[in-house]
């Protein structure tokens, strides 16, 4: 059997968003953003089953549109960005559900922490645009708690609802250049 040559694709950061979404006092959500961020998938052809993703965010580039709460998520009660400037992604599995659903399982480190995520990806398309480049489109959710990689910071509020819920949710819309 031919073994398949890989293609490598990048993120094209003029078109995707790195967003994640948290629960605020219960009754609201907050969402934010990455600003900085880099990735690639090496795939077998133009399946992206068995597909190898790897994904770096700088922390410092964390945006929600509020100076003082993003100085808040930079400093050590979350993600500490001068001690680990860097959140990583490594994935372990790519495995398509079908015609357009994959499961991307894979390491995600958080400061020093290095736990398994599994994320739900819905494939939109690849397409040719007007300057001859092959893209694919890709939409990526999940769900992690953020205790488990040491945004531990908590309050209550005096009624006792929590001010920051645990459970953070991941969204991002992700467009890949075939290189």
């Amino acid at each position: 059997m031919e073994k398949q040559v890989l293609t490598k694709w990048s993120i094209d950061t003029a078109h995707s968003e790195v967003q994640f979404k948290v629960k605020h006092l219960v009754i609201s959500t907050v969402t934010g953003k990455f600003n900085d961020y880099s990735g690639f998938i090496d795939a077998e052809g133009d399946d992206f089953e068995n597909a190898y993703a790897e994904f770096t965010a700088k922390v410092g580039s964390i945006s929600t549109g509020v100076a003082d709460r993003d100085a808040h998520l930079k400093s050590d009660d979350f993600f500490n960005a001068e001690k680990y400037p860097d959140l990583t992604f490594k994935s372990t599995s790519f495995t398509k559900v079908d015609d357009e659903t994959y499961k991307l399982k894979g390491n995600l480190t958080i400061r020093d922490v290095t736990k398994e995520v599994v994320l739900n990806v819905t494939h939109g398309g690849t397409v040719t645009d007007p300057y001859g480049q092959t893209k694919a489109g890709f939409e990526i959710a999940g769900k992690i708690n953020r205790k488990d990689f040491n945004l531990k910071w908590s309050a209550v509020t005096e009624a006792g609802s929590v001010v920051v819920s645990d459970d953070v949710k991941l969204d991002m819309n992700i467009q890949l250049i075939q290189q």
